[in-house]
């Protein structure tokens, strides 16, 4: 009597992966053993699961459906055998975080630092990315994101208060352009405009005059979705850009930038860590909440060295 399992973890891994070869180094088999199960559960099954060319694998439409339906029931039976590790007293396996570009170096990197040495036996994977991503669909346990870009029916911690931004330009582009003193000075600038990965759109930048939010609709012939991008072209001197501080303390404290209209600039919502209400009670997962709480008792204020004016209202910016 054969086994009805086999063979789908397997099969989980390449729909995930759309390789072959990524599923074995995955697995710590070889291509040969995955293409074996893969033709053995598709022999099973009745149905082809996947199409195959020299170039790209990608599952078939029933192919799509089990990998779908199984999906939930994987992860479930994942979260029991995580489970276990409460008798072990210490969290372990692999926990897969993602978060914004934006972050990486000043929030993610010591974030994953402390978790690795407190608990040595928990491997981390992290992806940066700054589109919406679904953390089922995309087998992530947990995500980073700013508390305005995170889904409703998701577990939040808070990480950070807030976030700050600037608009910024380089010195060389300041002195041909000018300095805009209000916000109606902008439309006679040039900005590196940003495009929202979760929405699509556009972003208008958001700014306050004596507690009213202004939305103004900069003119610019670049638009880009990268933040560092961004940077890179306002210190080539392209034009104006509206940036997480973060992303540009070494520019400003070395001169290549420099901020303007800080008077009209808010703060922006703090970073959460989010995820699924049911995966919560994993080790890992409590590893974590607990490394992000301890971390936000020390929040990094990375741009003590470039003092900033604050106000306290925060409009909403995607992420």
């Amino acid at each position: 009597m054969s086994d009805a399992l086999d063979g789908l973890t397997t099969f989980l891994a390449v729909g995930r992966l759309k390789s072959f070869t990524a599923a074995a180094a995955a697995l710590g088999v070889t291509p040969t053993a995955v293409s074996q199960k893969i033709k053995l559960l598709e022999r099973r099954c009745g149905v082809v699961l996947f199409q195959r060319t020299t170039r790209r694998v990608a599952l078939t439409e029933p192919g799509e459906s089990l990998f779908q339906r199984l999906r939930p029931a994987i992860a479930d039976v994942e979260d029991a055998l995580a489970a276990l590790g409460d008798y072990r007293g210490r969290p372990s396996g692999n926990l897969r975080i993602t978060a914004p570009r934006v972050s990486g170096a000043w929030l993610v990197a010591p974030l994953v630092a402390q978790m690795r040495e407190a608990y040595p036996e928990l491997s981390i994977e992290v992806s940066l990315d700054d589109a919406f991503v679904d953390l089922v669909a995309s087998g992530f346990d947990a995500g980073i994101r700013l508390g305005d870009a995170v889904e409703k029916d998701m577990v939040r911690v808070p990480i950070s208060s807030h976030s700050s931004w600037s608009i910024v330009g380089s010195p060389a582009y300041l002195a041909k352009a000018g300095r805009p003193r209000s916000p109606e000075d902008l439309v006679r600038h040039r900005a590196i405009r940003q495009r929202l990965l979760a929405s699509g759109v556009v972003y208008r930048w958001e700014l306050e005059r004596r507690g009213k939010t202004i939305t103004v609709d900069v003119p610019g012939g670049v638009v880009t979705d990268d933040i560092g991008l961004m940077v890179a072209l306002a210190c080539a001197g392209a034009g104006l850009a509206y940036v997480p501080d973060q992303a540009i303390e070494r520019d400003l404290s070395e001169g290549r930038l420099e901020r303007v209209l800080e008077a009209f600039i808010t703060k922006g919502p703090g970073f959460c860590l989010y995820f699924p209400a049911r995966t919560q009670e994993q080790p890992k997962l409590r590893a974590l909440i607990e490394t992000v709480t301890s971390f936000r008792g020390q929040e990094a204020r990375p741009l003590s060295r470039t003092p900033r004016r604050s106000t306290s209202r925060a409009p909403p910016r995607g992420a």
